[in-house]
C-alpha cells in the first residue's frame, strides 16, 4: 500500500485542482477529500456524522486492518449491511487502496450471502451484526475475518495479526502518523482504467448469480459525467440517500457522485416510507433527488390526486386561467413536499406510471428519467429535466455509444446495444454468461427492446431481461421466482408481473393432472394458496408474491416457445 513507508511524514501534494479535471477515479476522490477537509461528508440521520477529514482517518485505519489481514491490491472485500456512513467508508477504503469491493444486498438470505462471499473469493466481510448472527462461519472457510460495519469490531478473526491490530488500532494509527495527520497525508493508489474495481452481483438466486466486473474506468466515467452535466450543485449541499448502496444506482449516482462534489450525504436509518422520506427532505432541503418511481408515485397518488378529485378542484381544472393558477399552487405545494429546494428529480430503475408522468409534466415539475444497468456502472442515458421528452429515457451519456439492432430503429423496436467506457469487463467466473451479452467489437446487448428517434432519444418498449424494481430499489428477477413456482404442485407454467407495485403470479395450472385427480376449483384454490405460502418462505421480503391469478389457457408464445411477456404486463 502507498502508506506503508510514510512513518508519519506526509509528502507534499500539489494544490488541488477543480475536480472535473482529474482523470482517474481515485484522483477525484483524494482531491475532494483534501478540498473539503473540514466539510461534513456523511450523516446517519439521528446517528453518527463524518467530516471529510474523518473519512480520511477512518480509511487509514481500515488500511491498517487490510494490511494485517494480508489483503493486497486486487483482493476482494465483501460488504453486506444496511445503508450507513460506515458502509461507504469501508467501500471508499477498498477503492482508494486498490482492493476490489463486493457489495452484497443486506436482504439476501444467509445461503445467498454464503454463496456470494465464497464465489467472489472475499478475504474480509464487513457485515451488520444482525446479519452475522444468521451466518455460519463454517460456510465461509476462506474468510480471514468478519468486521462489524457499525463500529468495526470483529466477530471473527482467523489472523493473530488482524486481532492485534484491531485491538490496538488507534495506537497503530498514531505510530503510522506520529506527528500530524492533515489533508496532505491522505493518498490513494493510482488506479488504472481497466483495473477491476467492483464485483456487483445482479442475481437473487444461487444458481443464477452473476458478478458484474466493473473496472475503475466505468465508475470514473459515470461520476465524471454527473460532475460535468449536473451543474447546479455545490460543496456543502445536502443529499437524501434512499437507494440501496449495494446497487450501482444508489452507490454511484446517489452517493459517490455527491461525495466527489463535496456534498453532505444523509442516510435514512429507518424504513424509507413516504413519511420518513418527506421528513428527511424537509430537514435536508436537497437540490437533487435520486429516486425510483414507486416513491414518487406514492407521494403524488397519496397527497395530490385525492385533492384534485374534490368537486371544486376538479371543476377548476377545466376552466382556462383558473387551471393554470391551480396547477401552479399544486406545483408549489408538491415542491415543499420534496424540501422546497429541488432543482431536479431523477427517476431511474423502471418506468414512471403514465398517469403520474403526464400530471407532473402538466404542472412543470422538474422531473426526468435516467436509464442504465449494473453492467454499465450504471448510466446509459440521461437528459436534464429542461430537455426531457415524455415517454423516453433520454439520450446516450458521454463516452458511450448506442445502437438499436433493428432494420428501422425509429419505428421498429430492437435490442439496444451499447459500447464505451461504462461497459463492464464481463461476469466474474462466468464466461458463458459473458459471451451471451458481448456481441464483439466492444458492443454489449442490454437485452432491452427500444426505438431511437432522430435526436437520439431512446424509448424502452419492453425489457427482455424482465427485471422488476423492488420498493427500495432492489432488483427482482421474475424468472427466478417462476422457477421456484413452477416446481410446486399442479403448476404447469407461470409468469410474475408488477401490478402497481405488487408482485402478482399469473398461473396456468396443469389441467390434465387436475382432471386425472378429480380436483375441483375450490380445492385448487386452496392448493395454490399453500403454494404461494411455500414460495414466499424461500424469498427475500422485497420479492414476495402478493397474490396469484389462475388462467385457463396457456400463455401466448414465440416460435421459440418463450412467453410473450409484454402481452401480460400492466401499467
Amino acid at each position: 500500500m502507498e502508506n506503508n513507508d510514510r512513518k508519519g511524514e506526509c509528502s507534499a501534494a500539489s494544490p488541488a485542482e477543480n475536480i472535473v479535471n482529474y482523470e482517474s477515479l481515485n484522483a477525484i476522490i483524494a482531491g475532494r477529500i483534501r478540498d473539503s477537509w473540514d466539510l461534513m461528508a456523511f450523516s446517519d440521520m439521528g446517528g453518527m456524522n463524518y467530516r471529510y477529514r474523518d473519512v480520511a482517518e477512518m480509511i487509514e485505519k481500515l488500511r491498517l486492518m487490510f494490511e494485517a489481514a494480508g489483503v493486497k491490491r486486487g483482493d476482494r472485500v465483501a460488504i453486506c449491511g444496511k445503508n450507513s456512513s460506515n458502509w461507504v467508508v469501508a467501500f471508499l477504503a477498498c477503492l482508494t487502496t486498490g482492493v476490489v469491493a463486493v457489495p452484497i444486498l443486506h436482504e439476501f438470505k444467509p445461503e445467498m450471502v454464503h454463496h456470494l462471499v465464497r464465489h467472489s473469493g472475499a478475504k474480509l466481510l464487513f457485515v451488520d451484526a444482525n446479519i452475522w448472527e444468521k451466518l455460519d462461519e463454517k460456510e465461509l472457510p476462506d474468510l480471514v475475518g468478519a468486521i462489524y460495519i457499525s463500529e468495526f469490531g470483529m466477530p471473527l478473526s482467523r489472523s493473530a495479526a488482524l486481532t492485534e491490530t484491531r485491538n490496538n488500532l488507534n495506537e497503530r494509527f498514531g505510530a503510522r502518523f506520529p506527528y500530524v495527520y492533515d489533508k496532505e497525508c491522505f493518498k490513494a493508489v493510482e488506479d488504472q482504467p481497466d483495473e477491476l474495481c467492483i464485483i456487483n452481483y445482479t442475481s437473487g438466486s444461487t444458481g443464477m448469480s452473476k458478478g458484474v466486473m466493473l473496472p475503475y474506468r466505468s465508475i470514473w466515467s459515470n461520476i465524471r459525467y454527473c460532475l460535468d452535466n449536473i451543474d447546479y450543485l455545490s460543496p456543502g449541499d445536502g443529499m437524501v440517500n434512499m437507494l440501496p448502496l449495494a446497487h450501482l444506482y444508489g452507490m454511484v449516482v446517489e452517493t459517490l457522485h455527491p461525495f466527489c462534489r463535496g456534498m453532505h450525504c444523509h442516510f435514512l436509518t429507518r424504513l424509507p416510507s413516504p413519511a420518513v422520506i418527506i421528513a428527511a427532505f424537509a430537514e435536508v432541503k436537497p437540490k437533487l433527488i435520486i429516486t425510483v418511481p414507486l416513491i414518487i408515485e406514492k407521494i403524488v397518488k397519496g397527497k395530490v390526486f385525492p385533492l384534485l378529485e374534490k368537486p371544486l378542484m376538479k371543476l377548476m381544472t377545466y376552466v382556462p386561467f383558473l387551471d393554470d393558477k391551480l396547477y401552479a399552487k399544486v406545483k408549489t405545494s408538491l415542491m415543499q413536499v420534496f424540501g422546497g429546494e429541488a432543482r431536479e428529480i431523477i427517476i431511474g430503475g423502471a418506468a414512471l406510471n403514465v398517469e403520474v408522468a403526464k400530471f407532473l409534466k402538466r404542472i412543470g415539475f422538474p422531473i426526468t428519467v435516467g436509464y442504465g444497468m449494473t453492467e454499465c456502472g450504471p448510466l446509459i442515458t440521461y437528459t436534464p429535466a429542461s430537455r426531457a421528452k415524455m415517454g423516453t429515457v433520454g439520450q446516450c451519456v458521454t463516452r458511450m455509444e448506442v445502437k438499436v439492432n433493428s432494420k428501422d430503429p425509429l419505428h421498429e423496436a430492437g435490442d439496444l446495444w451499447v459500447r464505451g467506457m461504462n461497459v463492464m469487463q464481463g461476469y466474474y467466473n462466468n464466461p458463458r454468461a459473458t459471451e451471451e451479452v458481448m456481441m464483439g467489437d466492444g458492443w454489449m446487448n442490454t437485452g432491452d427492446m427500444c426505438t431511437i428517434d432522430e435526436e437520439g432519444y431512446i424509448t424502452i418498449c419492453g425489457r427482455s431481461k424482465t427485471m422488476i424494481l423492488g420498493p427500495s430499489g432492489q432488483n427482482i428477477y421474475p424468472e427466478e421466482i417462476e422457477q421456484k413456482l413452477n416446481n410446486l404442485p399442479y403448476v404447469m407454467e407461470s409468469i410474475v408481473i408488477d401490478d402497481t407495485g405488487r408482485l402478482v403470479a399469473l398461473v396456468v395450472p396443469d389441467a390434465e393432472l387436475l382432471a386425472a385427480e378429480n380436483i375441483d376449483a375450490e380445492r385448487l384454490d386452496a392448493i395454490m394458496k399453500d403454494n404461494l405460502a411455500a414460495l414466499n418462505r424461500d424469498l427475500p421480503a422485497y420479492s414476495k408474491v402478493a397474490s396469484f391469478e389462475l388462467r385457463q389457457e396457456e400463455f401466448e408464445k414465440t416460435p421459440k416457445r418463450s412467453i410473450k411477456r409484454f402481452l401480460y404486463q400492466r401499467q
